[in-house]
């Protein structure tokens, strides 16, 4: 059979995810739910809802190098840092703040209100393996700051000061 070059093959490969379907984990004060998995879209994209309790850490100042990540805010004001210095925003529902490569940020939520925001990652470089090991790492009775570098380095998160790294407010 000849290779036709000139039409295009359509294909019925969508994906549907309804509001309460997709892998859960909880972690200390966060949930965050796969909704579009690195699997789905061929590694293109990863779609996870965030739930921050109050006072709740997402991450500290890091970058990466070949991902970019999306910030949607649905509900609540999240606390977003940005740049070498972690320059503070506060952003409320609808908000959308974008982080490029090489773009430090890291986000938290500073109220006493819950923070529910949707996270995109671009490409996904398989984040589930990342927010899986997150899950491991944090729920140890004592995280091993070794541990959680080698995780984030794996999965192409890179901390801007490894001695102020770790999701916990007490350092």
């Amino acid at each position: 059979m000849k290779e036709d070059f000139f039409n295009d093959t359509l294909e019925n490969k969508e994906v549907l995810i309804q509001p309460n379907e997709g892998e859960t984990f909880t972690m200390n004060g966060i949930s965050f739910t796969f909704k579009l998995t690195s699997e789905l879209s061929n590694d293109q994209l990863g779609v996870y809802e965030i739930v921050l309790a109050p006072r709740a850490i997402g991450a500290k100042l890091h970058y990466h190098r070949f991902m970019d990540e999306t910030f949607i805010v649905n509900k609540g004001t999240l606390t977003l840092f940005t740049g070498a210095k972690g320059n503070k925003h506060l952003i409320g529902p609808g908000t959308v703040a974008y982080a490029p490569r090489f773009t430090p940020h890291g986000f938290q939520n500073d109220t006493d209100e819950e923070v529910r925001l949707t996270l995109l990652f671009n490409p996904s470089q398989k984040r589930e393996g990342f927010f899986r090991g997150l899950y491991e790492t944090l729920n140890s009775d004592t995280i091993d700051p070794e541990k959680y570098l080698k995780l984030y380095n794996k999965y192409d998160s890179f901390p801007v000061d490894t001695s102020n790294m770790l999701p916990i407010r007490d350092q």
